[in-house]
């Protein structure tokens, strides 16, 4: 039914039963032929829900009221939930959001790629889902956003209290400073953070301690709108060896307020092992291309995997979740089923922590990224490890995977591959078609560009092992680990039937 409202008309759709949840987290329910995605639904639930914006088929809907409970609801934990952008699932046990991911990744195969997923693996669950990230970034920002707890309460009398009783402008500003993460769709608010579960100690208490320095000092915090300020992010770090880096991110700023800052940092916080700081003055937050000043300690922290060590930097890439990231390659590496004399090519290898997990059991791995840095992170880290059968390229992946480079560095037995979000480019999937590896494995964050290269990639092979593995928890993104073996004729054979 609809009713109307001064700001126009509303439609509500009552008893709106929820059936589903859709890859981006949403509830799904169907009312007639409309299909309706509600925000913070779970399956099982049956709520009056409000429109928010419709198409032609679907619709995107909130909840008014909830009549019935599923039995997959649970009570969130954090007391941001529902504002701040992370953790959207907290509403939904976690053995039910493993469910729906496990279900989500299968549609997307099935539907994008058409693939046979009868033999797809159970997935696999994070043995820890608080507190499991090992890297978190922080937004400064003079402009809060407010709940309504922290809207001003308009009040008749209040207004003829004495003077000394109302905020200072000063005062007034100050509390609409906020350091914690971004608010959905709103670039320039940001949700001040008291408490986050996603990563631990001295986390929280490091955030909240620099966001009291910078108040207590008269710091002032980034305008994302007009680009102003001294303050613009914080980036923590923390290691499964106990140590950790913190990068403070400055803007426009008098060295001594950096000084300062780093400082009281330093003293007291002792366990800090890499105390580093950067000045950004770009109209963007990428530090890829800044200078990082070390402050104190080293510039970079060590963690451990499988008996290796990682060097990790302040630009470095490497699996938030580490405990999970270790599962991970585990099961890249089972996958690959390796005999000892393979040439493995490793693309996107970022720093090299799959490379340089998997060398011990090939005869060479060569590795390809993108990215300068995360190269040299990659050789340090082979080096750090004694491993000496891994070489590796930076590049753009389209340009260095040519024939002259496959024909002076051999052609690979398996192709390991764990391309960004986005998937791989068309260029990169016409250049494994034509390398003809044994065997393909490909991990991916993303199903459905998964799907997509999966798709391109039938044309001379096979899907044989799929595994989602959790990286996640209580958010709807998954990793996955699919196995592609070789069945079209090889080049030679073709020669040979011509």
């Amino acid at each position: 039914m609809s009713r109307n409202r001064k700001s126009g008309t509303v439609t509500i759709i009552p008893n709106l039963s929820i059936i589903d949840i859709a890859e981006e987290g949403k509830g799904v329910g169907k009312a007639d032929e409309l299909v309706v995605f509600v925000d913070k639904a779970v399956p099982g639930d049956v709520v009056d829900v409000r429109i928010v914006k419709k198409k032609k088929n679907f619709a995107e809907a909130v909840i008014e009221t909830i009549h019935e409970k599923s039995e997959l609801r649970t009570d969130p934990f954090c007391q941001h939930f529902g504002t701040c952008g992370g953790c959207k699932w907290q509403h939904m046990e976690y053995s039910a959001q493993l469910t729906f991911k496990h279900k989500n990744v299968e549609a997307a195969l099935q539907r994008l790629a058409k693939i046979d997923t009868s033999s797809m693996e159970p997935i696999l669950g994070s043995a820890e889902n608080k507190y499991y990230r090992n890297k978190l970034e922080y937004t400064f920002s003079n402009k809060r956003w407010l709940n309504k707890a922290d809207m001003p309460v308009v009040d008749a009398e209040a207004e003829t209290e004495a003077d000394e009783n109302v905020a200072s402008p000063e005062k007034a500003e100050m509390e609409m400073n906020a350091l914690g993460f971004h608010v959905p769709l709103r670039f320039d608010k940001i949700l001040d953070i008291e408490h986050c579960y996603l990563q631990a100690e001295p986390s929280n208490t490091l955030r909240n301690k620099v966001r009291s320095y910078a108040l207590e000092n008269g710091i002032s915090f980034y305008d994302l709108r007009n680009h102003e300020g001294s303050l613009r992010n914080l980036i923590i770090r923390t290691s499964s060896t106990g140590e950790v880096m913190v990068v403070v991110v400055f803007a426009y700023v008098e060295q001594t307020q950096v000084d300062g800052m780093m400082e009281y940092l330093k003293v007291n916080f002792p366990e800090v092992t890499s105390l580093l700081y950067i000045i950004n003055q770009k109209k963007n937050d990428t530090i890829f291309d800044q200078d990082v000043i070390t402050y104190a300690g080293r510039d970079h922290i060590f963690e451990e995997m499988n008996g290796l060590k990682f060097k990790i930097g302040a630009k470095s890439f490497y699996q938030t979740n580490s405990m999970q990231a270790l599962e991970l390659y585990k099961i890249t590496k089972e996958f690959a089923g390796f005999s000892g004399d393979e040439l493995v090519y490793d693309l996107y290898t970022g720093a090299g922590t799959i490379a340089n997990f998997v060398a011990g059991s090939v005869k060479q791995v060569i590795g390809v990224e993108y990215v300068p840095t995360a190269i040299e992170d990659a050789k340090f880290n082979s080096d750090l490890n004694g491993i000496n059968n891994t070489t590796f390229f930076a590049g753009d992946m389209k340009d260095i995977l040519t024939t002259d480079f496959i024909a002076a560095h051999g052609k690979p037995d398996v192709v390991i591959t764990d391309p960004p979000r986005a998937g791989m480019h068309a260029d990169v999937v016409a250049r494994l078609l034509e390398m003809e590896a044994e065997k393909i494995v490909y991990v991916s964050c993303n199903a459905a560009t998964q799907a997509r290269d999966l798709a391109l990639l039938k044309e001379k092979y096979e899907v044989v092992r799929i595994k989602p593995v959790d990286m996640f928890p209580h958010t709807q993104h998954v990793e996955n680990v699919v196995l592609l073996k070789f069945t079209g004729l090889t080049t030679e054979e073709v020669v040979e039937e011509n």
